[in-house]
């Protein structure tokens, strides 16, 4: 088995040097940049630590590679996918990394299989530099199965999420509404928090309310919640926002959130659900949807 990158960017040298330390000897990789003047002695010294041979063209990486790690940036994905279609060998694993929408993990899909190769769309959900090659990975595709096969010798630590490309991808991209989402939300808070030298208040109210319960038991508790009492929750966060505004203090996620909250509340969740709220969140999100 062979190894090939196709991009040796930071996520291709750290899964590469871990992949190495566990016993993988042959990996190849091609990286355009490295005819740069700036990047050529950063890509050689990556690849000497990891022990990776660099290649001058992608047409010798695939046809030294049976399993293809394509690490290149979302908006390249697709268009390096055409490029190395053509000189795929049957059966070829092509592993696609990038940050891509599902619909373009779908159209590299479509493009590899023509050729009978078998792709998978890999997210990565956690810190390369931390876990390298064993980083958990969500994987979708028709060659997940056989990725799981082939990698689990050397650790890497690998989930299937489905059969279908772009799965894998959907589930990084709308988990980051939430992750990206509450660590700028926090950000907001603590600045308001430090402005009026109650840190160490709102700090330890929010680390009680948040360590009482598991968190699928707050997630439900909030979204129900919500849908019952938006309006007040939208005329609270009105005053959260004048006091925003008057010390200076950036309020662009709180506005969302009212936003959020507003439309919520145009949606008359409140009579539908007769004033209680709901067992499961699902009923909320539901009713939403049938708006």
């Amino acid at each position: 088995m062979q190894i090939g990158f196709i991009g040796y960017g930071e996520a291709a040298y750290e899964m590469s040097y871990g992949l190495h330390q566990e016993g993988l000897k042959k990996i190849v990789a091609y990286d355009p940049m490295w005819d740069d003047a700036q990047m050529k002695s950063l890509i050689e010294e990556r690849a000497n630590r990891a022990s990776v041979k660099l290649l001058p063209t992608i047409q010798e990486v695939v046809q030294h590679a049976n399993i293809l790690i394509v690490a290149v940036p979302a908006d390249k994905a697709y268009g390096v996918s055409q490029t190395i279609a053509p000189y795929l060998n049957k059966g070829t694993l092509y592993i696609d990394v990038s940050a891509s929408t599902p619909d373009i993990k779908k159209m590299i899909a479509q493009e590899i299989e023509q050729v009978e190769s078998n792709f998978v769309d890999v997210a990565m959900m956690g810190s390369l530099p931390v876990h390298k090659h064993k980083v958990p990975i969500l994987a979708s595709g028709k060659g997940t199965d056989e990725f799981i096969r082939l990698m689990s010798t050397y650790n890497m630590n690998i989930e299937k999420a489905s059969e279908v490309a772009g799965d894998a991808s959907a589930t990084k991209l709308i988990r980051s509404i939430y992750m990206k989402g509450v660590s700028v939300l926090l950000i907001e808070m603590l600045e308001a928090a430090h402005h009026f030298n109650v840190e160490d208040i709102v700090t330890e109210s929010i680390f009680e309310t948040m360590s009482n319960k598991d968190f699928k038991e707050i997630m439900n508790r909030l979204v129900t919640g919500t849908s019952i009492h938006s309006k007040r929750r939208a005329v609270e966060l009105q005053g959260t926002l004048d006091i925003l505004d008057a010390a200076n203090i950036n309020s662009a996620m709180t506005k969302a959130a009212k936003e959020k909250l507003d439309l919520i509340t145009s949606h008359d969740l409140r009579d539908k659900f007769n004033g209680e709220n709901p067992k499961s969140w699902q009923k909320v999100i539901e009713a939403l949807k049938n708006v």
